[in-house]
């Protein structure tokens, strides 16, 4: 038996079974994504939604649709791996060239110059958009994933004191200022689909305050450095310092979700705090725990079975209670990592790294910059007045911020202006933050914009200036002056030269 109807709005629904309609928008529950020409299979007490055509079994794909899918993700996927390979060579970020991949072949470029083109690769079947959705998500899950894998818990000796005085200047003071910025220009032009100020502000206040991880890592192998103090300073402080932030978010996402546009109560986002602390204390106390006594016993048949797939089960648990309790899932695989590093003896953890970054790196998290850049449309969804103001306004909060708190505990100037320039690169968690903030409906397509491109531009700066001076041959900070350049060997060259000993 087969019932065929359509409908405006899919919540929470029942049909009978002689009910026809038309087609329409569905307005999905999960991230507020619209998605279009839909067919669906109703009986009185569930419903299942199916890409438009014959209904030949849930879980399949026409032919024709899996060629041009395939077709176009490969695309998507060499543009992002080359130019994030050009950008290298041309010592910027990698991220930066792989959002430049998406832009290309996005709406901002190719849409424009060739609209039914564009249509064609991207838009061609109704379910599409919907495979992309899905290597978008699996791309923030694993990023944040692999950001979680490299947090830093301990702080030498020496470094306690600065660590803990960066932490606290660039976490709270920029965080404050950002919120108090939206009462001096008008956020309501922001806004998305689901009009919460509250949740805006603080999305706000997180993109000044914000550093990357996996972008400030990845600059500092670039440039051979990660070896030096200076690095294991600014990676352990960017750790605590965006857990700490990804707590702010993760209660914006629980307040949207919970009302809405609705006025919010303080009930409402004290149980969001509460919630959000005690998910934080257990993956960060608990899990770990755990993880130690499960894994290393012998009937552990998982672990035995797939060393790496027993951890994706455990990364896709963590993210799926988080979204259930609402916190949010990208928090949940943030934590993730952190409670898998906390768990693991270091060689099995380097094992696991490399096995999750072959995965991640190869596949997933340029497929997700470059869909990002296929979001964007800076042809006509893009304020360059308002992001120049915005740029040099973070810019400015975060930088002066750091640069005074590192003199307050007496840094000298060299190694103050170096962190200050460091801790302004917001890369990957600065997309994520967007991302996030944009599928929930707070912020709307312009804004969206914004954060992408302050990501990437404040990135660009941080490199370009740990690169000059290590040129110059300055010291990154006291205890790095005899710094011997260390860059690893990422290009594979090949060779069909057969090697003679």
């Amino acid at each position: 038996m087969r019932l065929i109807f359509a409908c405006d709005k899919v919540h929470t629904l029942k049909f009978k079974p002689e009910m026809v309609g038309r087609l329409s928008k569905v307005d999905t529950c999960l991230g507020r994504l619209l998605r279009s020409h839909i067919w669906c299979v109703s009986y009185p007490n569930i419903w299942v939604s199916i890409p438009y055509g014959e209904v030949n079994g849930v879980f399949s794909l026409a032919a024709a649709d899996l060629t041009r899918f395939l077709f176009a993700m490969g695309v998507l996927l060499a543009a992002a791996n080359l130019l994030g390979y050009v950008a290298e060579r041309l010592t910027i970020p990698r991220v930066i060239g792989e959002v430049a991949g998406g832009l290309i072949l996005g709406p901002t470029v190719f849409g424009t110059v060739f609209p039914q083109g564009f249509h064609w690769l991207y838009l061609g079947f109704s379910s599409e958009s919907s495979l992309f959705g899905l290597i978008y998500q699996l791309g923030i899950i694993f990023l944040l994933y692999t950001a979680g894998l490299k947090f830093q818990s301990r702080f030498e000796r020496s470094d306690i004191k600065t660590g803990i005085a960066i932490i606290v200047g660039s976490t709270v003071i920029p965080f404050i200022v950002g919120w108090l910025s939206t009462y001096v220009f008008n956020p309501a032009q922001f806004l998305g689909p689901d009009h919460s100020v509250l949740a805006l502000k603080i999305i706000v206040a997180i993109s000044i305050a914000v550093t990357s991880i996996p972008v400030i890592s990845k600059i500092f192998q670039d440039l051979g450095i990660m070896h030096t103090r200076f690095a294991k300073v600014i990676v352990a402080i960017a750790g605590v310092h965006d857990l700490i932030l990804w707590v702010a978010l993760a209660v914006a996402s629980g307040i949207v979700a919970s009302h809405g546009a609705q006025t919010i109560s303080v009930w409402a986002v004290s149980k969001s705090l509460v919630i959000t602390f005690a998910f934080l204390f257990v993956c960060i106390a608990i899990v770990p725990w755990g993880l130690r006594r499960i894994t290393s016993k012998r009937a552990n048949f998982l672990f035995r079975a797939s060393f790496l797939g027993y951890f994706l089960v455990i990364l896709f648990a963590l993210a799926d209670i988080a979204g259930y309790l609402q916190v949010d899932v990208m928090y949940g695989a943030l934590l993730a990592g952190v409670a898998t590093k906390f768990s693991l003896p270091k060689p099995i953890f380097e094992k696991l790294e490399n096995g999750i970054n072959g995965i991640a790196y190869a596949f997933f998290i340029p497929l997700y910059f470059a869909i990002v850049g296929l979001q964007l449309n800076l042809a006509s969804n893009f304020s360059v007045g308002f992001f120049v103001l915005y740029l040099i306004f973070a810019t400015i909060v975060q930088s002066v911020v750091v640069y005074f708190t590192c003199r307050l505990i007496k840094t000298d100037k060299q190694t103050s202006l170096n962190f200050a320039a460091a801790m302004n690169a917001r890369g990957g968690p600065g997309i994520v933050l967007s991302s996030v903030a944009y599928s929930l409906g707070i912020i709307n397509q312009d804004f969206f914009a914004i954060l992408v491109m302050l990501a990437l531009v404040t990135s660009w700066f941080a490199g370009s200036w740990l690169r000059y001076v290590i040129r110059k041959g300055k010291p990154l900070m006291p205890g790095d002056e005899n710094l011997v350049i260390q860059k690893p060997q990422e290009e594979v060259r090949f060779d069909l030269a057969p090697n003679v000993e």
